[in-house]
């Protein structure tokens, strides 16, 4: 499974420290050991996205991360904001964005699937009901990571 999840990058973007060290915590907890970076707003969140400012000599390696954004965060970017502008971008419009939010309204959430988000996960208020969420979370990141080199091996069933 190693070679399956080291694929790729995860990028918590989250100003709640608590909920980063709880993401954090239980993805590791179900064996997800791929890399995570944290940043605690919109404006990191692009900047480590782009290779701007701070994260310029990012690696290759982390080009495509999957974002896990939080949509309510301090300072004048919001997490649907972020997701606008990743998905604006031809080179990020692929990039897997999961949209982590207290927030429940259905007309939030129609917004963001209509600008591009892959899901949108509802963060319980109740701290033992947001650890099961992440870690249903884990379980979702290991079936979607699959190696380029299984892609192709996959067949569609004969008709």
């Amino acid at each position: 499974m190693d070679s399956l999840q080291s694929v790729f990058t995860i990028l918590i973007v989250d100003d709640d420290e608590g909920h980063v060290e709880l993401v954090r915590r239980n993805l590791r907890r179900i064996a997800v050991i791929n890399p995570i970076f944290t940043v605690n707003d919109g404006q990191q969140a692009l900047d480590f996205i782009f290779r701007r400012g701070e994260f310029s000599g990012r690696s290759a390696l982390e080009h495509n991360p999957l974002v896990l954004l939080d949509i309510n965060m301090p300072g004048s970017m919001s997490g649907v904001e972020v997701l606008r502008q990743i998905k604006a971008e031809p080179a990020t419009r692929s990039m897997p964005v999961v949209m982590l939010s207290t927030t429940d309204d259905p007309r939030e959430v129609a917004h963001c699937y209509e600008l591009g988000c892959s899901a949108y996960i509802t963060k319980p208020v109740d701290p033992l009901q947001f650890i099961e969420a992440v870690r249903r979370l884990g379980f979702f990141l290991q079936v979607i990571c699959l190696p380029e080199d299984e892609h192709s091996a996959v067949e569609s069933p004969a008709l």
